[in-house]
């Protein structure tokens, strides 16, 4: 898991004959990458232990229906 407590610079300048649009992709680009929006909004409001943790019950049981349902035969069309 990255630690999202330690954000280096993102160090992203517009190179000579760069469009604006192209640095701009490549900005966004390496924001997406290293997770700081995903914190943030995270952290924007609190949680109460309880909801975060019926969250990601709810979170785990999708997933396990999921793999489940990928793993089941197709029904019999007869």
């Amino acid at each position: 898991m990255k630690n999202y407590n330690q954000h280096k610079g993102t160090g992203v300048t517009v190179k000579e004959h760069e469009n604006i649009n192209q640095a701009l992709r490549r900005f966004k680009k390496k924001v997406e990458d290293s997770g700081v929006l995903d914190t943030l909004r995270k952290k924007e409001f609190y949680e109460k232990p309880t909801t975060e943790r019926k969250r990601k019950k709810g979170a785990a049981k999708a997933r396990w229906k999921k793999k489940l349902r990928e793993q089941q035969l197709p029904p019999k069309l007869f």
